[in-house]
């Protein structure tokens, strides 16, 4: 679940700041599990201009658009760099009318 709020955050963000309706769900998601996560697990984005530029596309477009988004898991007491995990996401979104 936090993979997918990493993602899911920055585009109901990006959503609110456009002042549109507009419905998103995520198509897919593939996970890579590196290491145990022993600690608190903080879920990171790096990806939120894209998101809002996905956001953007379809509103200009008025088609359903979808991206694939990286995420990653890292454990902060135990290194703030090593990953944990990496996701991939598939977000897709659209105007409602």
């Amino acid at each position: 679940m936090g993979a997918e709020a990493a993602v899911a955050i920055k585009a109901i963000k990006a959503i609110q700041q456009s002042k549109q309706k507009v419905d998103f769900i995520f198509k897919d998601f593939q996970a890579d599990f590196l290491k145990r996560a022993e600690g608190d697990v903080h879920f990171i984005c790096d990806q939120g201009l894209s998101v809002e530029a996905l956001v953007a596309k379809c509103l200009s477009s008025g088609q359903r658009e979808t991206q694939t988004f990286e995420s990653y898991a890292l454990v902060p007491s135990k290194s703030e760099t090593e990953k944990v995990a990496q996701f991939k996401i598939s977000l897709s979104v659209k105007r409602r009318i």
